[in-house]
């Protein structure tokens, strides 16, 4: 660990931070349909989207018409890119004459994209021609990014609003949101990228001759654009099969660091929505200030594991940090800086293989996702997934001093806490589900590339990134089979939307609630104390979900390798 390196945290921290407040106002502007700078040009815009679609913009829906219209919507985009993919060697803009996408890996590939998750079981530049990269995949990735930040608006609408019957339109937030939000953020990032050298061509690929005299096929294309949203919609499906860690990807240092703050950079500012919606930014903040406690004990661990290195070379006299799977242009604190920071917030872009981590530090991304990707979290699915979480956290409040719980006015029932724990606890059953399947069948024991505990980590790994639509992987994996595709697939699913139905149960049931005035004894939900109760939940509701499973994998792995056994670099 070096000083610089911990001023890079430092300085990623204040640049979220930075941009936390701002963004809050204008996507706070932005969802009340005020007046915002590019209104001018994107209000008759907006309009003519509603006329083409014969939506009244004026009318609002409950909870429940608010669910279905998002589930159509999904079952839509799903057959849509699920048609691109399995039709992709007949429709134009193929210039490298891609076949057709197998029927089980378009079905994991629609499902991943659908869901934000962005799993790949396969190599973007070896795979996939231009349309279907631009038409299917960076389609979906504004969409479903929009999605949750419009589902988190709906549970935000909840605790705000008083004795109210709706939570808001699916098609007015998701389009103000895509066109107000995210286009605009992403063309501005999108011009960064180019210039700091990213390829944004619909030309074939270029063919070069080597020093050597060997003709050599380099893969470029429409990247910038799709890198863009990927980072901004904390989306991660990559261009390229090297994702972040691809020169063309992610060309430099600096592009490097821009790209982690605009992981995080809406979904931090979704805490400020939140304030600002309920009245008080000091519970946005309170929020935030959780986030950020679980974020950096995350972050120095992993820092700490990386820079320590492997316990066998350190016991041989070869000290040093792990630098295996690891790009030199960023170096050991921009990977693990990246990896933290990918896994909290449910993006799966990575920079580095985290299955060539050390243990302890490929433990930490586990553990991110394992906790709900609620630690900033997906864009949108972050803020809806937390509150899921302080409404237990209110729960057990209440229970410890013998008072009906209430957060923001409103009180916290058993509707409520039943269905905060339908959300989370759906999650640990398709993670450690699917990987005790997988232990115990031929297909799935044909996947991972290492045995032993390392081998089990592969599998967990890929089916807690799968459930926790995070969608990274550790690389020994191949996923690539009908029993990964489908099994994957249908983790992606259920930690998808049956998080999404309670969230908005929820929204529903605390919208129709009025509104109660704090009295003596109003628990403060914006102090410290509420932040660390909120931390304490959260890790004990996550040890007793996923830590004893979670033990059989890195932690075993890493006493193992430091009895100088065969895990030099947790391989």
């Amino acid at each position: 660990m070096t000083l610089l390196g911990w001023i890079q945290i430092a300085l990623f921290c204040a640049a979220v931070l930075a941009l936390a407040k701002p963004l809050g106002f204008y996507m706070a502007r932005v969802f009340d349909g005020e007046r915002t700078l590019l209104s001018p040009v994107l209000v008759p815009v907006e309009r003519a989207l509603y006329r083409l679609a014969g939506i009244d913009a004026r009318h609002e829906q409950g909870w429940l018409g608010y669910g279905l219209a998002m589930l159509a919507f999904h079952v839509l985009g799903f057959v849509l890119l699920y048609a691109v993919l399995r039709l992709q060697d007949l429709l134009p803009l193929n210039p490298a004459g891609q076949g057709a996408v197998a029927p089980d890996l378009a079905f994991n590939t629609a499902t991943s994209f659908v869901t934000n998750t962005n799993w790949q079981n396969y190599g973007g530049e070896s795979t996939l021609s231009y349309l279907s990269q631009m038409l299917g995949l960076t389609h979906q990735n504004f969409l479903s990014a929009a999605t949750g930040i419009a589902l988190a608006m709906a549970l935000v609408r909840g605790f705000a609003r008083s004795s109210a019957k709706t939570v808001g339109s699916f098609w007015v937030d998701l389009t103000r949101c895509t066109l107000y939000v995210l286009l605009p953020l992403c063309v501005i990032l999108a011009l960064f990228l180019v210039f700091q050298g990213m390829p944004q061509t619909l030309g074939p690929y270029v063919e070069a001759t080597t020093l050597e005299g060997v003709k050599q096929t380099i893969a470029v294309g429409p990247v910038a654009s799709q890198v863009a949203i990927k980072m901004l919609g904390t989306n991660g499906g990559g261009f390229f099969n090297a994702n972040a860690a691809h020169p063309f990807e992610n060309p430099t240092a600096l592009s490097n660091f821009v790209q982690m703050v605009a992981i995080f950079a809406l979904g931090a500012a979704m805490t400020n929505v939140f304030g600002r919606k309920v009245g008080d930014e000091r519970q946005g903040w309170a929020i935030l200030a959780a986030m950020g406690v679980m974020f950096l004990a995350g972050t120095v661990v992993t820092y700490w594991a990386e820079s320590a290195g492997s316990p066998v070379l350190n016991a041989l006299g070869l000290p040093g940090g792990n630098l295996e799977g690891k790009e030199i242009r960023f170096g050991i604190v921009g990977s693990a800086l990246f990896a933290v920071v990918t896994t909290a917030a449910s993006c799966g872009a990575v920079n580095a293989m985290h299955d060539a981590f050390t243990a302890l530090g490929g433990m930490i991304p586990m553990i991110n996702m394992q906790l709900g990707e609620i630690i900033v979290g997906g864009v949108g699915a972050g803020l809806y997934g937390m509150l899921v979480f302080v409404i237990v956290a209110i729960f057990v409040a209440g229970l410890m001093v013998g008072r009906t719980p209430e957060y923001l006015g409103k009180k916290i029932e058993a509707r409520e806490v039943k269905m905060a724990m339908l959300a989370v606890l759906c999650l640990p059953l398709m993670m450690l589900g699917f990987t005790a399947l997988a232990t115990v069948t031929a297909a799935g024991l044909a996947g991972p590339a290492n045995a032993g505990p390392h081998g089990f980590s592969e599998i967990l790994y890929a089916f807690t990134s799968a459930a926790a639509n995070n969608g990274s992987a550790f690389g020994g994996l191949s996923g690539n089979t009908p029993f990964y595709n489908t099994t994957l697939g249908f983790g992606m699913l259920v930690g998808r939307f049956f998080v999404i139905i309670p969230a908005l149960a929820i929204a529903g049931s605390l919208a129709g609630k009025a509104v109660l005035p704090a009295s003596a004894g109003t628990f403060p939900t914006h102090g410290g104390l509420f932040v660390g109760l909120l931390v304490g939940v959260i890790l004990i509701v996550g040890g007793l979900t996923f830590f004893p499973s979670l033990a059989l994998g890195p932690i075993v792995e890493h006493f193992a390798g430091s009895a100088g056994q065969t895990f030099a670099t947790g391989g």
